[in-house]
């Protein structure tokens, strides 16, 4: 099964921002979810991933179900075969907002976190030799999935592509970083063609590591790298980190792939502004003073007719005299979130 994971996101207050940090991972399974939901929320804790991308769960059924921490949405139309979904732990799941279904190999959730919202796919491409239309028919669908993420909005795409796009960038350095494993074939040249349509970076051939970093899949025969993060070059520089964990692998082919995301949200000041209210709290001795004397001179004791209008008469004085003492607030109060 090919699962991609994600994570996003402990919280943390520092000075006026909130720190929102993530830890992603990207994993590859063969075989179904089931049995293995348990030892995965395990690693997932422990690495702190927040949110994880999965795919092939070989699951039959659009839903969501738990998961230990996390809570899981999937698509699975055929039984033992594909399946698409995505994760989120506890801290984050209230903050999905919509979540679309696309078909067994696609699936986008939103997440409102803050003032930034995050659009989080999971893709599944096809093998190589497979059918040409079921092909089309899946680049067509991630093509859209695209299209319709607002631009201030954050896209995260992670996924088993089956493609390799190669050691080097060659004429890709827009969006291929020059850090990648292995040679280019035709299928790692549609998803770097892919990218640079839409302006989007590959986050593992962003940065420099040893080839057991790089690996995504190997068996008796063979090492390769099919598994990818894509977020927009704008924000290039939220990835603080991209790389393969060798150890800690559910399967003996494929290797967990870890996207650290930093996000800043910025702390909004809210103001508001109401009545405009006396300041009783610059009342000192000698302001008391001059308080008693503004009220004497202005005979807030000596009002008749009946106790509520003599009351009314004595309150309204004393206001009177505490704005000219005291003063009086601007009527606008600011703050943070």
């Amino acid at each position: 099964m090919g699962p991609t994971l994600l994570g996003v996101i402990n919280k943390e207050i520092r000075h006026c921002c909130l720190c929102v940090k993530s830890v992603g991972c990207a994993v590859v399974f063969e075989g179904t979810l089931t049995g293995k939901s348990i030892e995965l929320a395990k690693i997932l804790q422990k690495r702190r991933v927040n949110i994880v991308y999965v795919q092939e769960i070989r699951w039959v059924g659009s839903r969501a179900r738990d998961a230990d921490r996390y809570k899981l949405w999937y698509l699975g139309v055929q039984k033992g075969k594909n399946g698409v979904g995505i994760l989120v732990d506890r801290e984050l799941r209230e903050s999905v907002v919509e979540v679309r279904r696309v078909n067994d190999r696609l699936i986008i959730i939103k997440l409102v976190i803050g003032e930034c919202t995050l659009n989080v796919v999971s893709a599944y491409a096809l093998h190589v030799g497979l059918d040409e239309e079921v092909k089309q028919r899946f680049s067509e669908g991630l093509d859209e999935i695209v299209r319709q993420v607002p631009p201030a909005e954050k896209l995260f795409i992670g996924g088993d592509f089956n493609g390799h796009i190669g050691s080097t960038a060659s004429s890709f350095s827009e969006v291929h970083g020059g850090f990648g494993f292995g040679e280019r074939n035709g299928v790692g040249t549609s998803l770097l063609d892919f990218a640079m349509a839409f302006g989007l970076v590959i986050a593992n051939s962003s940065f420099r590591k040893r080839d057991g970093h790089l690996v995504t899949f190997q068996n008796a025969v063979a090492k390769t790298q099919i598994d990818y993060f894509l977020l927009r070059k704008c924000d290039r520089g939220l990835c603080k980190d991209c790389k393969v964990i060798p150890g800690g692998i559910l399967a003996m082919q494929h290797r967990f792939l870890v996207m650290h995301v930093g996000i800043m949200l910025k702390r909004r000041k809210r103001s508001t502004r109401g009545r405009k209210r006396i300041r009783w709290g610059a009342l000192t001795k000698n302001k008391a003073q001059a308080l008693e004397g503004q009220l004497s001179a202005m005979r807030a004791w000596r009002s008749s007719g009946d106790a509520s209008t003599m009351w009314s008469a004595t309150i309204d004085c004393i206001r009177e005299a505490a704005r000219e003492v005291l003063g009086v607030s601007t009527g606008v109060s600011g703050g943070h979130k």
